[in-house]
């Protein structure tokens, strides 16, 4: 078995907890400590290396469809679309315009669909029948932060396509764009102070905080050939995982679960949401753009070196001089993906996504079993079987 590790990183205090805290029923997330990004622990992929109650992220035999792990939260996904359209509003038609096209370009709603299931499955422990207002809320919370942030993203990235469409700054230029993006941003801020719990304002507003400084480590790091995993994970945590581990344990906190559950859900979702971004950089190299929805190969020609990258430069010092010289030549990216795949990158870095969805699902083991939990641990899964 493949044995991945990296120096400890600076991350919120409520993405790393000892045993010992989560063994503390008044435990509370406060400031920032200093704890290790878990791929120090060592999993065995295979399920060997996980205690024998939790199951491994690899046993399927079949391709999972997205569809059918949703079908158990449908009804909650068909009144989020209703809501968006109705806090969208129409006071002003050309952002409304550009934030209904993204909505419209075909996602598949995971992160809000993420809030429904861990909502419904700690609802179960806790005796809640129904979910509250404050979940239906905070899942129309996460989609229109999680969809600004998408639409910022491709301006920073000047990307032309997105979901297989046209970009909102190349349809109606970048100054509306970034407009469409800072007015969802504030319409959830608005929507989130009036859920009135100040543990999941705190929680969401550090997301929004998240996302810049992702941002801004990203763009300081482009075509450094010396930017370590550590390094990769925290900002793959500011830009991915944040948003899905702080709404997986509000969702758990609107269920009345206890400090213990809550935290265990924000785990959850952190590991997912690493694990979701290592196979997107896998993707980066071993997709066709069709496939993709965006430029093939697009994250390594602008610099952005991720996972498979950051592993092949570790046995391969010609990659280093490629990347170096901002692929001058004609053909040098060309060259530099084939040397990621034949050093090795992408098989080590898909260790590492599977290491991480082992984690992910190691955490959902208190929980009671129930279609819902089974459909959090088939979006595990699932995640996984974009790269096999």
């Amino acid at each position: 078995m493949l044995s991945l590790t990296c120096p400890s990183v600076d991350l919120p205090k409520s993405c790393c907890l000892s045993r010992r805290q989560l063994q503390r029923s008044s435990l509370r997330r406060s400031g920032g400590v200093r704890c290790r990004v878990s791929t120090s622990q060592e999993v065995d992929v295979r399920g060997s290396g996980v205690s024998t109650s939790t199951k491994s992220a690899e046993s399927t035999s079949s391709p999972i469809q997205v569809s059918s792990l949703l079908e158990v939260v449908s009804d909650d996904l068909k009144r989020l679309n209703e809501n968006l359209k109705s806090i969208l509003g129409a006071e002003n038609p050309l952002l409304v315009a550009a934030a209904e096209q993204i909505f419209g370009a075909g996602g598949k709603r995971i992160r809000p669909a993420l809030v429904f299931l861990v909502s419904r499955a700690t609802a179960q422990i806790t005796g809640l029948r129904e979910l509250t207002p404050q979940h239906q809320r905070l899942a129309d919370i996460i989609e229109m932060i999680h969809t600004a942030s998408l639409i910022h993203d491709d301006v920073l990235d000047e990307s032309g396509i997105r979901r297989g469409r046209e970009t909102i700054h190349q349809t109606y230029g970048t100054r509306v764009a970034v407009l469409a993006g800072d007015f969802l941003f504030a319409q959830s801020s608005w929507h989130l102070a009036n859920l009135e719990n100040l543990e999941v304002i705190k929680l969401i507003s550090q997301v929004i905080k998240d996302f810049a400084s992702g941002e801004i480590k990203q763009a300081s790091s482009l075509f450094n050939c010396d930017v370590t995993l550590d390094e990769y994970l925290l900002k793959s945590y500011c830009k991915t995982a944040s948003l899905i581990a702080a709404s997986s344990k509000s969702s758990a906190i609107f269920s009345s679960a206890n400090a213990e559950i809550c935290e265990r859900m924000f785990e959850y979702g952190k590991n997912l949401g690493l694990s979701f971004q290592v196979v997107d950089d896998i993707l980066d190299f071993t997709q066709s753009t069709e496939q993709l929805g965006k430029p093939a190969g697009s994250d390594l020609s602008k610099g952005n070196l991720t996972a498979p990258v950051i592993f092949a430069l570790e046995k391969e010092p010609k990659l280093r001089e490629i990347v170096l010289s901002g692929f001058s030549e004609a053909g040098s990216l060309e060259t530099a993906i084939e040397l990621v795949h034949e050093c090795g990158g992408l098989s080590k870095a898909q260790e590492l996504a599977k290491q991480k969805a082992n984690l992910a699902i190691e955490n959902l083991q208190c929980l009671p079993e129930s279609e819902f939990r089974n459909s959090l641990e088939g979006m595990v899964k699932y995640n996984l079987g974009r790269i096999d």
